[in-house]
């Protein structure tokens, strides 16, 4: 075993590739890739340097763009037999750094994988290249009344082959699932080179759930090339209700209610006051702005199941002190409806120069326990946040506003994010729902799992890329890192920063 591989199963270093020869890099790669398809030079680097979570910037050494599995193959030989690390990317749509480029390694972009390969209305499947964005798959199949179920906020851009790599979610997720929920095979390349397949055709497959393993694991296990998702049958309705309420706790605690009450909505969504302000102004979706907060709660299938659904909806809403309760009266509300809720995140965008997305998860009953608390944050580090939560599974995306360009608020927005983070392990949840770890959330991960469970995480990243080369400095904390993590909370002292994966 290599000295490299020794340090990925202690989880103590990530490697160390600075003497990575580019030129031979760049040599070798030129002879299995046409024109066109490799990109070295500075200024066609640049809009590669950092996703969705642009505060993070570091340019790659080099750009891949393949269009074919066999490149793909080419490509991680090489990069393995050179010992350079690769980072896959598609529409760089992520929020959390996960395709933060490595500075010393290997972009491969999926962006020309954007085929769907085929779809079967019978089956209700379809298979689709990585680089097919989310909403093209349930506009391709809408003539055979089916759609993709998970519909991420972002979905009009977002590929799935990030889905796969970040197991997104979205506003309908509570009744139909995450990505790994609708996902029935993956297709990839490991950093050998080597063509693997996890899941099957049918509803299960044998031995252990790799496929389980794969989603969700940014990118740090193989390169996908293939998925194979599940279509759902359109409802024959959907009505959406909108429930104002004049605290934010009575909103918390009436979406445990519905839950409690054995109703799995559709979708249940919640937004405080100074969200919808910012949304009411961006795209007149019509929500009571003198509400502290709106819980919306949609209801489908059929006309009769829907009408029954509502009705017991719209029961405990009242029960739990709504100050008013809407219905959707046609097609056209309940989009406007829900355009609001999506609209969040560019809405944010012009209250302020600058916007921090979190992404954590509670138990669903500490969800005004947390909004709270959010408050406190906000008096704290003199910074705004509006909240729009995936309420119903207790999937936060506290949005904190700053200004890059005001020194030291960049830092008060890590501190903030930071504090969420942790108070959302002490309520019983998690760091993560959806956006993944990446970059951001990785000293995070020191408080929820103990050394022996981040060992563990190395080892099942070391059974598939001993080396460390796929993505490496994502997601798995070191063990040094979360003891200085640890030194740096007791101490009180600054946060670290995440650091970019340049080792």
């Amino acid at each position: 075993m290599s000295a490299i591989s020794e340090a990925v199963l202690a989880g103590e270093q990530e490697g160390d590739y600075s003497a990575v020869d580019k030129a031979r890099v760049v040599e070798a790669l030129s002879r299995v890739l046409p024109a066109g398809s490799l990109m070295y030079e500075s200024e066609d680097l640049k809009p590669y340097e950092c996703d969705g979570l642009s505060a993070y910037r570091q340019m790659p050494m080099v750009v891949v763009l393949p269009t074919t599995e066999d490149q793909v193959v080419s490509i991680l030989k090489i990069c393995h037999e050179l010992q350079v690390p690769v980072v896959a990317r598609g529409a760089g749509t992520g929020l959390s750094g996960g395709a933060t480029p490595h500075a010393f390694g290997v972009l491969l972009s999926l962006a020309r994988f954007n085929r769907i390969l085929s779809v079967d209305p019978h089956s209700r499947l379809a298979v689709v290249q990585p680089g097919v964005r989310n909403l093209a798959i349930s506009e391709a199949v809408a003539v055979h009344e089916l759609y993709y179920a998970p519909d991420p906020s972002s979905q009009i851009a977002c590929t799935i082959g990030g889905n796969v790599a970040e197991n997104s979610g979205g506003v309908h997720c509570l009744k139909y699932g995450l990505t790994v929920h609708n996902v029935l095979k993956v297709r990839g390349v490991t950093i050998a080179g080597e063509i693997v397949e996890f899941g099957s055709l049918a509803p299960d497959a044998p031995g252990y759930d790799l496929l389980a393993a794969v989603i969700g694991s940014e990118g740090m296990l193989a390169v996908v090339t293939e998925v194979v998702v599940k279509l759902t049958p359109k409802p024959q309705l959907a009505q959406c209700v909108l429930a104002a309420f004049d605290d934010v706790v009575k909103a918390g605690d009436a979406v445990a209610a519905i839950i409690a009450a054995g109703i799995i909505p559709a979708g249940l969504e919640m937004m405080d006051q100074p969200a919808t302000v910012a949304v009411e102004d961006f795209v007149h979706a019509g929500y009571p702005l003198d509400a502290k907060a709106i819980l919306l709660c949609e209801s489908d299938g059929t006309p009769e199941e829907v009408a029954d659904e509502i009705a017991r909806m719209r029961q405990v809403l009242e029960a739990g002190g709504a100050t008013e309760v809407r219905v959707s009266r046609d097609e056209a509300e309940r989009m406007r409806f829900w355009a609001g809720r999506k609209a969040a995140f560019p809405a944010a965008g012009r209250l302020s120069p600058d916007y921090y997305c979190m992404d954590g998860t509670i138990p669903r009953k500490r969800v005004g326990e947390m909004l709270e608390a959010i408050q406190s944050m906000e008096r704290k580090y003199d910074l705004r946040c509006i909240n729009v939560f995936h309420a119903g599974d207790g999937n936060l995306h506290p949005l904190i506003l700053f200004d890059a360009n005001q020194p030291g608020e960049l830092e008060r927005a890590e501190e903030f994010g930071a504090d969420i983070l942790e108070l959302s392990v002490e309520l019983g949840g998690t760091v993560t729902g959806e956006h993944g770890v990446g970059i951001e959330k990785i000293n995070q991960m020191c408080s929820q799992f103990t050394r022996p469970e981040l060992a563990m995480f190395f080892r099942v990243k070391a059974a598939f890329d001993p080396a460390g080369l796929l993505n490496p400095g994502k997601a798995i904390p070191t063990l040094n890192r979360c003891a200085e993590y640890g030194r740096i909370r007791v101490s009180g002292g600054q946060l670290p920063h995440p650091e970019l994966p340049r080792f």
